[in-house]
């Protein structure tokens, strides 16, 4: 289920009015608006890495997608394969990543927070510290 709240910040005119599931980094599994998911594809472009990289890219990331379209509950299908691919089981959180949602099993999203929250504030902290020496310039 894709709450209001998520849907609500999707323009149809600009992300178009379906929706992928891809595969992404680390096996996670990625909802991609139609038009950021053909972005994504086409930034792999002839010339910017070697063919072969970019043949592989290309057929694993069709391959590990599919097209869906959310029902008026906000709701989807999720892919058998992909759903399995991604070790996905029944409670699932949805985080959203600027560009696209990831679909994890909540205990590992859990788990993910537990490790990478020290590295977190100490890059907030780093954040912070960034703009508050711009504001101090500017003033």
């Amino acid at each position: 289920l894709v709450s209001n709240k998520l849907r609500n910040q999707i323009d149809v005119e600009e992300h178009g009015a379906n929706f992928y599931l891809v595969l992404g980094a680390n096996g996670i599994l990625c909802l991609y608006p139609e038009k950021c998911f053909e972005q994504l594809v086409l930034s792999v472009a002839p010339g910017a890495t070697a063919p072969d990289e970019a043949v592989a890219f290309e057929r694993i990331s069709f391959a590990m997608s599919s097209k869906v379209e959310l029902d008026n509950q906000g709701r989807l299908l999720l892919n058998e394969k992909l759903r399995k691919r991604a070790g996905l089981k029944e409670e699932i959180t949805l985080v959203g990543v600027r560009d696209h949602i990831e679909l994890w099993n909540t205990q590992d999203w859990e788990q993910y927070l537990c490790d990478h929250m020290p590295q977190y504030q100490k890059q907030m902290t780093q954040a912070r510290q960034f703009v508050m020496q711009q504001q101090t310039k500017e003033l």
